[in-house]
């Protein structure tokens, strides 16, 4: 209902107007099941808060009314709706959807364009809310606001700010700020600076690690959570990374999986140093070493040594061991030379002598050879304490038997069966293990990666189902999905989610929404659990509340990992690669 006084125009952002009105209309829709839904738009004189300045000196203020015959909101409930993830129904099983951050999203809009937003509304009998903004609204001018103009922002006073970091031209975010009791270089880091990234949440152990990496000429940035780490990583493109695998918000592996698949950072060496015993995937995964806690200084002084001689040595050196020469001229011109020195050799001997001359940081390797077979020389290698962690590259066109594959998974770090796309997948695995610089590679070699990552082939052909209220996450989420390959199951409910994880065979993993009406996540979790055939299935809960305890709850629950909404897609990709390659 347009009211015929209503201006021709008003000046705003438009996209923003736009978001708190289809906000304020699906929220109606959403909670009215019968009756009405009215907007009204007209000028207004009243209505609004008395001590709105903005509002009081505008010369028209434009009212928009969105009102319901719904189930409206009980008296005690209306001071909340306005806060970030609340909601009339609070419970994670609650009868209709949402996350909650509409009106608080809407209600801070509102204020950056100069209005604001109120409410009335009575209990089962409907609700009306309504956005008053100013006709023509300026925000204030950068330097200072002019007379009369509202200071939407809070300005810095210029002894509280903070001065720029030498070399560093952006800002830190917030959660990039490090605790009042850890201090590092950030602020005094130049071009010529040795940088170590230290991601580590046991602050007094990351002191240690900082002291030691300035003993060796390192500047060091610290990090105690994994999303504060991947950020400061892409900030400062470290030249090498201490990363915790037990850290507060995500698993460490998901992080060095990040770190990984991101051109910017995927060069940069990763020291993991873990509780566990799962060192030998790190390694798979592209760690350059691996550490196990608790950790003597000795062994930190021999990891910081590795990462010097590492980092001052610019050249790396590849072992190719392959009977065939046209295959091994192949290699040698697939890899290149420059950045990598390359030995090639034809039988095990020659490669068991080449190793006691030279140190390499990775092999390739064919399984058939003249004098002894590949996993003979492979176990070889593994007697040497020296040789333990070197990076192995079976590259072969033998057909593997089940045995021969578990043997190879705990011998060697990857395995490429020879074939059309074979090439592409060896430069890219020998980019990861002797961390090459993408950047520096010449058109048609990244070119070639460009391909090779268009298809996941940890992801390739699995089958992932989406368990979800609304299906815009689900269309959303099935989109990101299939464009690595992954088929797609879906339900929208709990009850739904578990009949279809009953009768459809070969679910890889599992995307549990939260809060959905009726079951909730928690509850559609435990349910499976308690079957017996999905003890081990992983299960990655999706949630929008994103609070201090949530991970802990819905590991409680029976999830295997947790992701926040809005999902970020490298996070949830990640999560799958290290979930799926389990």
């Amino acid at each position: 209902d347009l009211d015929p006084g209503l201006p021709r125009s008003m000046f705003t952002d438009a996209a923003r107007l736009q978001q708190v009105l289809k906000n304020l209309l699906s929220n109606a829709f959403k909670f009215t099941e019968r009756g009405s839904v009215g907007m009204a738009v007209s000028v207004a004189t009243d209505g609004w808060s008395s001590d709105h300045d903005i509002l009081n000196r505008a010369d028209m203020v434009i009212r928009f009314a969105v009102s319901d015959t719904g189930i409206g909101i009980p008296a005690d409930k209306l001071a909340v709706i306005f806060e970030a993830f609340q909601q009339a129904d609070m419970t994670t099983s609650r009868r209709f959807g949402g996350t909650g951050l509409g009106l608080s999203i809407s209600r801070e809009i509102a204020r950056l364009l100069g209005g604001e937003i109120r409410v009335t509304s009575t209990h089962g009998q409907g609700s009306s809310f309504t956005l008053y903004l100013p006709r023509c609204f300026s925000p204030p001018r950068a330097g200072g606001d002019e007379p009369g103009s509202p200071a939407l922002l809070p300005s810095i006073p210029a002894s509280d700010r903070v001065p720029e970091p030498a070399t560093v031209a952006a800002e830190l975010e917030p959660a990039e700020i490090l605790p009042h009791e850890l201090s590092d270089d950030r602020n005094t880091i130049h071009p010529s600076d040795r940088v170590l990234l230290i991601i580590e949440d046991d602050t007094n152990f990351a002191r240690i690690l900082l002291d030691m990496a300035r003993e060796r000429g390192f500047k060091g940035v610290i990090a105690t959570d994994g999303d504060t780490g991947l950020g400061l990583a892409k900030r400062f493109k470290p030249d090498a990374v201490m990363l915790d695998i037990q850290l507060p918000d995500t698993k460490g592996w998901t992080v060095l999986d990040r770190l990984k698949h991101s051109p910017e950072t995927r060069h940069i060496p990763v020291h993991v140093i873990s509780v566990g015993e799962e060192l030998h995937r790190g390694l798979k995964l592209g760690a350059f070493a691996c550490l196990q806690k608790p950790v003597t200084r000795e062994a930190l002084a021999e990891a910081f040594a590795n990462i010097n001689a590492f980092v001052e040595r610019r050249v790396k050196r590849l072992l190719v061991v392959e009977d065939d020469a046209t295959q091994r001229q192949g290699i040698l011109e697939l890899i290149g030379n420059g950045d990598v020195q390359t030995t090639a050799v034809a039988t095990g001997s020659e490669a068991m002598a080449a190793l006691a001359a030279e140190e390499y940081d990775c092999m390739v390797l064919d399984l058939t050879l003249p004098d002894m077979t590949g996993f003979d020389l492979i176990e070889r290698i593994k007697r040497q304490p020296r040789m333990l962690e070197m990076p192995i590259i079976v590259y072969t066109g033998k057909e593997l038997s089940a045995d021969e594959h578990a043997r190879l998974d705990v011998l060697a770090d990857t395995v490429i069966i020879k074939d059309a796309r074979s090439p592409e997948r060896l430069l890219d695995e020998t980019m990861l293990f002797l961390h090459r610089v993408e950047a520096d590679l010449p058109e048609p070699k990244k070119r070639m990666l460009q391909q090779i990552h268009e298809t996941d082939a940890v992801l390739a052909g699995r089958r992932v189902l989406v368990v979800d209220d609304d299906l815009r996450n689900i269309f959303a989420l099935t989109a990101i999905l299939e464009r690595h390959q992954i088929r797609v199951a879906y339900a929208e409910n709990g009850e739904a989610g578990i009949a279809t994880l009953e009768r459809t065979p070969g679910i890889d993993l599992v995307l549990m929404d939260i809060m959905m009406p009726q079951m909730d996540g928690y509850e559609t979790m435990r349910a499976i659990r308690q079957k017996p055939a999905y003890k081990a299935l992983p299960i990655i809960a999706l949630t929008a509340k994103a609070m201090k305890g949530d991970r802990e709850k819905c590991i409680e629950a029976g999830a295997s990992d947790y992701i926040a909404k809005p999902v970020n897609t490298e996070q949830l990709l990640s999560l799958l690669r290290v979930w799926l390659y389990r």
